[in-house]
């Protein structure tokens, strides 16, 4: 039952309304925001907040205009590589795990150097290091796993980078270039 003012409960208490109540405290909240020692702290809030906010900006500014500067200084020009010939290696048998094998057939697509000329001379690349990665990557693998396609594809992938890395040769002031820029499967059978 609602209470007015000036009405009294059962017990005989005098009842305040809660329109009096909300008036009393606001009252009190601002004779409270007038005293000395609250408007020191506040603005010692306010100071620490706006020289919180100054600092990360100062420092967000410097970190965004010296980053630009070191990601440019230690980037890495990445050569315009140019397909040259394609070597084509001779098929290998890899076994497979639980008595099945792989015959493999791989060729290396080379790079076109400046002067023209292939990386490795006139007979294009040695394949012995693209043949014996390739026999650590599929050996010992499950026809299962050679069988779908996404996997087959991640292993020919991670050939393909293993192949590329072997393969990098240092020119005369030291810098490493690529002289393979791919692989491709010629044949791909299990048994």
């Amino acid at each position: 039952m609602p209470t007015r003012r000036g009405t009294t409960l059962p017990s005989g208490k005098p009842t305040v309304s809660t329109l009096d109540r909300r008036s009393e405290m606001a009252a009190k909240s601002t004779s409270d925001d007038t005293t000395p020692g609250t408007k020191k702290k506040k603005m010692i809030i306010v100071g620490a907040l706006g020289a919180v906010l100054l600092l990360g900006g100062g420092v967000g500014g410097t970190y965004m205009l010296v980053k630009p500067a070191e990601a440019a200084a230690t980037e890495t020009v990445k050569e315009e590589l140019v397909p040259g010939d394609v070597t084509a290696l001779d098929p290998v048998s890899i076994n497979l795990a639980d008595g099945h094998y792989l015959k493999i057939g791989l060729a290396l697509q080379g790079v076109l150097v400046e002067g023209g000329g292939e990386g490795h001379g006139s007979g294009g690349p040695d394949g012995s290091k693209a043949l014996d990665l390739a026999i650590a990557e599929f050996g010992g693998l499950s026809m299962a796993d050679l069988s779908n396609a996404k996997q087959r594809q991640h292993y020919k992938d991670e050939l393909q980078e293993k192949i590329i890395t072997a393969y990098k040769e240092k020119d005369e002031e030291g810098v490493e270039h690529e002289t393979i820029m791919g692989i491709y499967l010629t044949e791909f059978v299990m048994q």
